[in-house]
This record gives C-alpha cells, sequence and structure tokens, in this order.
C-alpha cells in the first residue's frame, strides 16, 4: 500500500486533525479545572472571612469596621458569581471542545474503516491471482502428464 494515495493522505490529515482537537480538548479542561480552582478558593476566603467577621462580632466591632466586613463580603459574592459564570461558560467550551474531538476521532475512524477494506481487497484479490496461477500450473503439469503418457502408448 502506497503511503501517498488519496485516502492515506486523508487518513494523515485526520489523524492530525484528531491529535490537534485532542491538544485543544486537553487545554479547555486544564482551564475549567483552573476556574474550578479559583471559585473554590474565592469560596473558602469567603468563609474564611465571614468567621473572621463572626469572632469580631463576638468580641465587639464598631459600625465602621462591620460597613468594611460587609462590603467586602459582597465583593466576594459578586467574585464567586463572576467565577460560577467563567466556570460555566469554560464548561460549555469544554464541551464544544470535546465534541469537535469526538467528530474528528469518527472522521479519523471512518477512513481507518475504508483503508481497512481496501486492504482487505486487494490481499483477495491478489489471493485470487495465486489460486489462478495455481491451478494454471496444476493444469499445466497434469496437461503434460497425460500428454507424455499418450506418447509412450
Amino acid at each position: 500500500m502506497s503511503a501517498s494515495t488519496p485516502l492515506d493522505l486523508l487518513i494523515e490529515q485526520s489523524r492530525k486533525a484528531r491529535d490537534h482537537a485532542g491538544r485543544s480538548l486537553a487545554d479547555e479542561r486544564r482551564g475549567e479545572a483552573r476556574a474550578a480552582a479559583q471559585l473554590d478558593t474565592l469560596h473558602q476566603y469567603r468563609g474564611e472571612y465571614c468567621r473572621r467577621l463572626q469572632d469580631a462580632m463576638n468580641n465587639g466591632i464598631d459600625a465602621a469596621s462591620l460597613a468594611n466586613y460587609q462590603g467586602f463580603i459582597r465583593s466576594l459574592d459578586d467574585a464567586i458569581e463572576r467565577a460560577r459564570a467563567a466556570l460555566a461558560d469554560q464548561g460549555e467550551r469544554v464541551s464544544a471542545s470535546q465534541h469537535h474531538w469526538q467528530q474528528q476521532q469518527h472522521r479519523l475512524s471512518s477512513y481507518d474503516t475504508l483503508a481497512t477494506r481496501r486492504s482487505r481487497q486487494q490481499r483477495q484479490a491478489q489471493e485470487r491471482q495465486e489460486q489462478r496461477h495455481n491451478d494454471e500450473q496444476t493444469n499445466n503439469t497434469l496437461a503434460r502428464q497425460r500428454l507424455e503418457k499418450h506418447r509412450w502408448e
């Protein structure tokens, strides 16, 4: 099988496209993991800050400090919402990237199936050719043997 047939070129291009899609998918998944880690960090920081506020309230806190704590917690809540939205967007990018990779994999599998079928057909044609050749040789040998037998009779 020649490495330069159109089908072989399609297979190679499809393999490259599938591999590129796989790398993109991996990048998107890493981005999703970073976004999830950032969201977790914000949640932890908010929880820690709420505990600090609770401790300060238990020990007595002035109104200005309370307002500062509450304002900062609101800003953390806003950051958490933005992080949730970013994580959701990243999840959609992961899904789209995964779908693209699956399409590329399917295309490559289709071409591989065609190449396998072509190879099988070529092998069967070669086997038939060899069988015809063997049959011819056998028939020629038998014909010679009959001819020799008739000569001696």
